[in-house]
């Protein structure tokens, strides 16, 4: 059993992080957080939850990372260059970026990094991204370079990710990483106890600036009532809330404050084009054009959210009246449904509860949608990490999703859609237009004209419709009036709280 066996290797961990923790001197001006779902694993590379994601950028850092205008900005690197060309990238190293323990981050920590990466064996997330890399030089401590077999200007914005994490290579040669955390990042996680509670301590070795809090304490409470009964109460400060009926309560109350900001992370109904009926065209073109996507938000997510193509990033999104059937039209859908040679069929749907907490309400409301072209749905939600693992397997005739969004749309499509994606067993979809627009897209590096191709890529992939893309929405934060200085992002990262302070 996948889950057990996980459940028991993370209480492992959690004893031996926890017996640490116990030593760690009380902290002054800890900061007290809650949020819903925990971590389902530590290692950077390979981690795709947004809860693991979301602890494991506050201990570990890659080269660069997006600051909250989606810009990319020095982390570990403190400059970087790309050749004329584009096939070459140097970085330069800052010479003060050290790991937790003090050793200092060098060239050759980056090139194992990468190195471990790009090897299958890893299962790395982000891998597709990064096969551009020919080869890796390490001329000095603090210099990089990337040769790259293909001009690849947006390789800079892949490895602006916690999946492009530098571990120490003294840790990939032990095959530690994973089950101990040691980076170079704000925080130190000093215990953890699975789907209970994580102690995250500064790094007095961190490069990049003083901290205002001495740690930070994070309960897990899977009721987001209870969340927002708990910061009311005065015994937590700050809370990252993920269920917008929640949220939308939080600016009624004196004491707290909502931070809201819109996110590049989409929700989605993925089908499983490798299963029949959904590997007929029509079959998916009738289910686009069968749900309304503005009822789904409306029902669901408390009008939180806006109608989105696959592009969901301002630079390349375009208006997604233009793509195909994304308007409700049940008499085209239940043409393309006869055209298909299908007279109905029954298909179950898979969600996660907690992650995000609106898929079931989401599912019902499509079920209900497709129930009009004769579309049964049967609705199957499960715990995280069994959603995840048949996810990243492709096990699923369908799954409501919410997928992380990118500011470019190759490192975020990238990996699903093209015969190189590392996640292509998750969309069980390629397309030979899309690959070669996909490869285009790459290498190109004038801006208008990638844009031109993306969203054609966009135009191709709804037409296509292995997926279909509902909506865009928000991230939530929710602090006591005593925390000041959080910084929202679009990428949903709670790096700002780098910059909280408690009064």
């Amino acid at each position: 059993m996948i889950f057990s066996r996980k459940l028991l290797t993370g209480l492992a961990l959690a004893t031996a992080l926890t017996s640490v923790g116990v030593a760690m001197p009380a902290q002054a001006a800890d900061l007290r957080m809650a949020w819903s779902q925990d971590a389902t694993g530590l290692d950077p590379h390979t981690q795709t939850a947004f809860s693991s994601l979301r602890l494991l950028e506050l201990i570990y850092e890659p080269l660069v990372r997006l600051d909250a205008e989606l810009n990319v900005v020095p982390a570990i690197a403190s400059s970087w260059q790309f050749a004329e060309d584009a096939k070459t990238l140097t970085f330069t190293l800052d010479p003060n970026a050290k790991f937790s323990n003090g050793e200092q981050v060098t060239s050759a920590d980056v090139k194992a990094s990468f190195e471990r990466l790009l090897d299958e064996a890893t299962a790395a997330a982000a891998r597709s991204n990064f096969l551009s890399i020919a080869s890796i030089d390490t001329p000095d401590d603090t210099t990089v370079v990337f040769n790259l077999s293909t001009a690849d200007v947006p390789i800079l914005v892949a490895m602006a990710t916690i999946n492009a994490a530098i571990v120490p290579a003294s840790t990939i040669e032990a095959d530690t990483v994973g089950t101990e955390t040691l980076g170079s990042g704000p925080f130190v996680l000093d215990s953890w106890e699975p789907n209970s509670r994580e102690v995250l301590s500064a790094n007095e070795n961190w490069a990049g600036g003083d901290l205002a809090i001495d740690g930070i304490t994070i309960s897990v409470l899977p009721d987001e009532t209870a969340i927002l009964a708990s910061l009311r109460a005065g015994q937590t400060d700050f809370a990252l809330l993920n269920d917008p009926l929640i949220a939308t309560l939080v600016p009624i109350e004196a004491n707290l404050t909502l931070n809201r900001v819109g996110v590049l992370a989409y929700n989605v109904l993925q089908l499983n084009p490798s299963r029949p009926p959904m590997d007929n065209l029509k079959v998916r073109q009738a289910m686009s054009c069968a749900i309304d996507r503005q009822a789904i938000i409306d029902a669901a997510l408390a009008g939180e959210g806006t109608v989105t193509g696959p592009l969901t990033m301002p630079a390349f999104a375009q208006d997604p009246a233009n793509l195909f059937c994304y308007q409700q039209d049940l008499d085209m859908a239940r043409q393309l449904m006869e055209e298909s040679g299908v007279d109905g069929f029954t298909a179950t749907v898979i969600g996660a509860t907690g992650e995000p907490p609106v898929a079931a309400s989401e599912a019902q409301v499509l079920q209900a949608q497709l129930a009009e072209i004769g579309v049964t749905l049967e609705i199957e939600m499960m715990e995280l990490n069994v959603y995840v693992d048949r996810w990243l397997a492709g096990d699923f005739d369908m799954a409501v999703a919410q997928n992380g969004g990118r500011p470019d749309p190759y490192p975020m499509y990238n990996r699903y859609f093209t015969k190189d994606g590392n996640l292509v067993n998750v969309s069980n979809f390629t397309d030979d237009e899309l690959d070669s627009l996909m490869k285009q897209g790459q290498a190109e590096t004038d801006p208008a004209k990638r844009v031109e191709i993306f969203q054609a890529f966009e135009s191709r992939l709804a037409e296509q419709a292995p997926w279909l893309w509902l909506s865009t929405g928000y991230s939530y934060t929710a602090q006591t009036n005593a925390v000041t200085g959080f910084e929202s992002s679009p990428t949903g990262t709670l790096f700002g709280l780098t910059k909280v302070s408690l009064q």
